[in-house]
């Protein structure tokens, strides 16, 4: 006796769906040059209800902005960061999802990397030799 049930094919998905743990958190982040921004800390989802059961016909929740920071002492302490301390790269702006993330924005116009920038413009700039790339 055999079988011939056959599985009813999966609901079209819009978009491409991403593990967040696995394609997304803790990636380096490129602007549109190439040039390194920052990491991936967190993201910012909407519509996801954390009170109680998902109902049915619930549509699924939409990531709208990576979120990068000071996340480092609450990472060894536990805990977690004011949403005010943290930067928003919103989502519209990622142009590609591979081993890195890449934006399809120049990175001088994002917050999130100031602090780069102002460590290499007022620290590593006054040290001898700072003001260029080692050859």
């Amino acid at each position: 006796m055999t079988l011939n049930r056959r599985l009813q094919p999966a609901p079209p998905v819009a978009g491409r769906t991403l593990d967040a743990q696995l394609h997304l958190l803790d990636r380096q982040v490129l602007d549109s040059d190439g040039t390194p921004v920052t990491t991936v800390d967190d993201l910012e989802i909407s519509g996801l209800d954390t009170t109680g059961p998902i109902a049915e016909g619930t549509p699924a929740p939409v990531l709208t902005a990576l979120l990068t920071g000071p996340v480092l002492a609450t990472r060894i302490f536990g805990g977690r960061p004011p949403s005010s301390r943290l930067i928003r790269i919103k989502w519209k702006d990622v142009a590609d999802v591979g081993v890195i993330v890449t934006l399809g924005v120049r990175g001088e116009t994002l917050d999130a990397g100031w602090v780069e920038r102002w460590i290499r413009g007022k620290i590593i700039a006054r040290i001898p030799g700072g003001r260029h790339d080692p050859r």
